[in-house]
């Protein structure tokens, strides 16, 4: 049955149990799932990614292994995946929820945008090819004003940014269709959680997927014939386990930075839910250590 609500988002950063509030709202509601992380896309990337599948205990879920590791799947990709499966879902009389940490992928849709399909530009990108990282910024930084470091932590994304910039300079009327169109009557949720406990459960996490294979997991992953840049492009657990793997990290020196960097990449996901609310997004922040049903409850109320 159909709650009239045109999409629920459940967001909030990375350890803070968003899945398995968003599969307690989908059984209390007949919905269905759709993913907005940007990595849970890729097949065979599943502890570093933290796909934990047994959670949806059932629940129909989208986006999620669709790829193959190795491809690099981009915002376009993700807005067309996502209107596919979201007419499908409504289609069948099912609500949607958008689950995931990926503020970009989620404040996207709640912007309402469409991006046109922007192709390769070969003789930009040799021009670009050897330019280190500041440069490519300072480059992307002439075209549009930087909101957030997303396009640039790394100069393959930033050279992909500046081929998406320059296209749409030379192409207005492309541009125009980005204009966005706000989703509307859609109820966005935060799973709020401090920034104490969220520290340990990140620590705890780590420590739990280490245990379970994660190492083995980038080890056949690069067996099979993905090249060590191309996995450490995916970033956190796929750079520095690789890093570790090849043999440029020793153990201890890749937990230290890689639990140092989850913790950076949560406060940077933060950052973004902060900036969504300031930019007209407002989000309902509800406590993580609400119990299912309590959770369900609340949501119902908004």
């Amino acid at each position: 049955m159909n709650t009239g609500t045109s999409l629920y988002v459940i967001t909030g950063p990375t350890a803070s149990g968003k899945t398995s509030k968003a599969v307690a709202l989908a059984k209390a509601i007949d919905a269905e799932i759709i993913s907005a992380d940007s990595r849970q896309i890729y097949r065979g990337m599943n502890l570093g990614t933290g796909k934990d599948l047994e959670e949806y205990a059932g629940v129909p879920y989208h986006l999620i292994d669709i790829c193959d590791a190795g491809y690099k799947y981009n915002l376009f990709e993700f807005l067309r995946d996502y209107n596919v499966a979201y007419s499908d879902i409504t289609r069948r009389g099912k609500n949607v929820i958008l689950c995931g940490g990926t503020g970009l992928y989620v404040e996207s849709v709640l912007k309402g945008i469409e991006l046109p399909q922007v192709p390769e530009d070969k003789m930009l990108r040799k021009e670009l090819e050897g330019k280190t990282l500041d440069e490519l910024t300072e480059i992307l930084s002439r075209y549009k004003r930087l909101h957030n470091t997303t396009d640039v932590d790394s100069c393959k994304r930033a050279i992909r940014a500046i081929e998406i910039q320059k296209y749409y300079h030379e192409h207005p009327d492309m541009e125009v269709k980005t204009t966005p169109h706000p989703v509307k009557n859609a109820v966005v949720v935060g799973v709020d959680i401090d920034r104490e406990n969220r520290r340990r459960r990140i620590t705890e996490r780590l420590k739990a997927r280490l245990d379970a294979g994660m190492i083995d997991e980038i080890r056949t992953l690069l067996a099979g014939g993905i090249s060590a840049e191309d996995l450490m492009y995916y970033g956190l657990e796929y750079k520095f386990l690789t890093q570790y793997v090849i043999g440029e990290l020793t153990y201890n020196e890749m937990f230290v930075r890689l639990e140092t960097a989850i913790h950076q990449f949560a406060k940077r996901q933060m950052t973004w839910f902060r900036g969504m609310e300031r930019r007209g997004y407002p989000i309902n922040w509800l406590d993580w250590r609400l119990s299912s049903e309590e959770f369900v409850t609340a949501v119902k109320g908004l």
